[in-house]
């Protein structure tokens, strides 16, 4: 089935005048950007032990959250300009309208019919919730008033930008002008997936990575998948506040209603999905190992990453002890 579908999609080679756009760039990045990450974690609970912080307060969750835009913005500036490589060539912006109508498609879909496969995760492994995606939830349905605000802005807006301005910006359009298309669209999938470090929500942001990076392919911008990513991220937030949510993060629906949006949802999704395989916007080739190239600078990156997430699998595993 899949081969017949991508039968369907026309390819071409890519030309680009800057060589150091290529899939060693691409896992420069990944690399470069886990260990900035960590080195900003550090230096922030280092700060939150200095400052005396409370645990799971306000000023807590924001600083952990915030860790991760700076950790990538300084991956990303390392990045451009160790490998010299321009951020217009990186960031592309102008797109069709249509892509926007297709993205919100997608990200309905996403949100309301895709999300509720964390869920088959946690009870394929029998697995509880991470303390951490509890103590958030937590503090997001305790907010009030203006509080959403800031929220909004640090937990929505900003990872929205970042993540997109790596995952989508860097990585996807090194990946394009070497693994092509296909490949560059379930490398930037897995790369996305892997970086949250988080079991639970894995399988569902490695599809939303995937999506991402395709919307991103076809339209030819990063704009319609930070949209789609910033919408993703706000929902949780807006929703958690206007309807609530249980102790796993499932918002409290009628049910009547809940399956108007499950199904509604997945027409959106499937809807999104065959719009963009049967858009004539042309997809790119492959050249010869150059997934093995992305492989070989991005392991370091894949390995510092592959540790966080197997300490919380491992950790969600020791709650059920």
């Amino acid at each position: 089935m899949y081969n017949q579908i991508m039968e369907t999609i026309p390819e071409k080679q890519i030309n680009t005048a800057n060589p150091k756009l290529n899939s060693a760039t691409g896992g420069f990045a990944y690399s470069i950007t886990a260990v900035t990450y960590v080195v900003v974690s550090l230096l922030v609970n280092g700060l939150i032990v200095l400052a005396k912080i409370e645990q799971w307060s306000t000023a807590y969750i924001y600083l952990i959250f915030i860790a991760s835009p700076i950790g990538i913005a300084a991956g990303v500036f390392l990045t451009l300009a160790l490998r010299k490589v321009k951020i217009k060539e990186t960031v592309p912006v102008k797109c069709g309208v249509k892509y926007y109508v297709i993205a919100l498609l997608l990200v309905f879909g996403l949100f309301f019919a895709l999300n509720r496969i964390n869920d088959l995760f946690l009870k394929l492994f029998n697995l509880n919730t991470s303390e951490q995606t509890v103590k958030i939830s937590e503090f997001l349905l305790g907010l009030k008033g203006w509080e959403v605000l800031p929220a909004v802005l640090v937990i929505a807006l900003l990872p929205a930008v970042f993540e997109e301005l790596l995952f989508r910006g860097v990585i996807l359009q090194s990946l394009l002008h070497s693994v092509g298309s296909v490949r560059a669209i379930l490398l930037t999938g897995f790369a996305f997936s892997l970086f949250h470090g988080s079991p639970e929500q894995t399988v569902y942001q490695f599809i939303a990575g995937c999506l991402f990076a395709f919307i991103a392919v076809r339209s030819g911008s990063i704009l319609p998948s930070v949209i789609m990513h910033f919408i993703n991220n706000a929902l949780v937030i807006i929703l958690g506040v206007c309807v609530g949510a249980d102790e796993n993060g499932n918002f409290l629906f009628p049910q009547g209603l809940n399956i108007a949006l499950i199904v509604i949802g997945a027409l959106c999704l499937v809807g999104g999905v065959l719009w963009l395989i049967f858009d004539k916007k042309e997809l790119l080739k492959c050249q010869k190992n150059s997934v093995k190239v992305f492989f070989v600078y991005a392991c370091a990156g894949i390995a510092v990453m592959a540790l966080f997430w197997i300490a919380a699998f491992a950790e969600a595993l020791m709650q059920n002890v």
